[in-house]
């Protein structure tokens, strides 16, 4: 995945294929892993104003191609998640 890079698609369990949008990308040290949260293109708000984000761990390939998104294991990489949203989300309303 490029730096800078927008968009990913993602394949449901159906199969079928969906566009998402990049909400941002970090690396975690503690976990030696890359993550990247993302949120269907065109998703609209619900009632509470807040869009579903997913989270994904992104493994590079090794000839530096695409990498593939695998799924969160742990309860404490869930945590670290979290805590990385809420940061960033916090961020941007302090930046409006």
């Amino acid at each position: 995945m490029e730096n800078g890079e927008k968009h990913i698609t993602v394949v449901d369990e159906n199969g079928n294929e969906q566009l998402h949008e990049v909400l941002f990308t970090f690396d975690s040290d503690e976990f030696n892993k890359s993550y990247v949260l993302y949120f269907p293109v065109g998703a609209e708000e619900d009632e509470n104003e807040e869009i579903e984000i997913q989270a994904s761990a992104y493994v590079q390939n090794e000839e530096g191609e695409e990498g593939s998104l695998q799924p969160i294991e742990s309860d404490e990489e869930w945590e670290m998640i979290e805590e990385m949203l809420n940061t960033f989300l916090d961020e941007e309303e302090t930046a409006e």
